[in-house]
């Protein structure tokens, strides 16, 4: 399943709309990428499936902090 473990992230469901205003199910699909990041707390590299929004996230707030609140949230399994 595509889920982002930082943001928790899934797709979306909704409609694709024509010119004639014809509407059919389509889904929004999350932007994740594979990427390690060191943690210097541990001097070890995890490696995630993130979202861009969740990459922004441990810009701004940094790892440890995101990993930290992933896990209460369980979105890390």
């Amino acid at each position: 399943m595509r889920i982002c473990q930082i943001t928790g992230k899934t797709a979306q469901t909704g409609n694709h709309v024509s010119h004639s205003n014809h509407k059919t199910k389509r889904t929004f699909e999350v932007n994740l990428q594979k990427k390690k990041f060191f943690v210097p707390e541990t001097g070890e590299y995890v490696s995630l499936t993130v979202s861009a929004a969740g990459i922004r996230n441990i810009n701004k707030k940094g790892i440890s902090a995101c990993l930290k609140e992933a896990q209460e949230k369980g979105y890390l399994g």
